[in-house]
């Protein structure tokens, strides 16, 4: 790519970047490309979908979580890990209004999309290894969790906040082995988390 159409794509994207954190996924295209100082074709020429200016704005943030994911794997105590890590995911969410509506969706696609998802299931699998996560948790579960948290977050978000995070400390309670009770349906299986997210997307 030629360095000046490269600059454009940059700036695409930084501009992008900036308005979905501030007002979400639905801004106007005319008005990234304005912000960006480029004309509407320039941002058509780069990104010819929606979801390819999306999914170019919110790739690092799937790497992101995946180095999250790894750091809590770091940690002696897997409860710690597991707890830090949903924390991290959530305080993004909060701190980015896009970025928080994708998390009810399917996450943007990157070179390596199986990465994030192994340690993940890592996280989870060595929290119910140590006995403190309850053992019919699954990673799917953790997928209602984000929504939830996500939800939350949107609509508290001009009144108090920081909120949420009474509303997921109440959702780590209900997850320690301690305080399981048994539940009245199974978990989603991978290939019906995946219809939903479609359906949401």
């Amino acid at each position: 790519m030629r360095k000046d159409a490269q600059r454009n794509r940059d700036l695409l994207v930084e501009a992008a970047r900036g308005l979905y954190a501030e007002r979400g996924l639905d801004v106007a295209l005319e008005e990234i490309a304005k912000t960006a100082g480029v004309s509407i074709g320039t941002l058509y020429n780069h990104f010819p979908q929606r979801a390819d200016l999306v999914n170019a704005v919110f790739a690092e943030r799937t790497e992101t979580v995946a180095k999250l994911a790894e750091h809590a794997l770091t940690l002696d105590d897997a409860w710690a890990g597991l707890t830090s890590f949903v924390e991290r995911i959530c305080e993004l969410q909060a701190a980015d209004r896009g970025y928080n509506e994708l998390a009810s969706t399917r996450p943007p696609q990157t070179e390596d999309p199986e990465r994030g998802y192994e340690l993940m299931t890592r996280v989870v699998e060595r929290a119910k290894e140590s006995g403190a996560l309850r053992a019919d948790f699954t990673l799917e579960d953790m997928a209602f969790l984000t929504w939830g948290i996500a939800r939350t977050v949107e609509a508290t978000a001009t009144v108090r906040p920081e909120v949420w995070r009474r509303h997921l400390a109440l959702l780590l309670d209900g997850m320690r082995a301690p305080a399981a009770n048994p539940l009245p349906e199974p978990p989603l299986l991978p290939g019906e988390l995946a219809r939903i997210m479609d359906d949401c997307g």
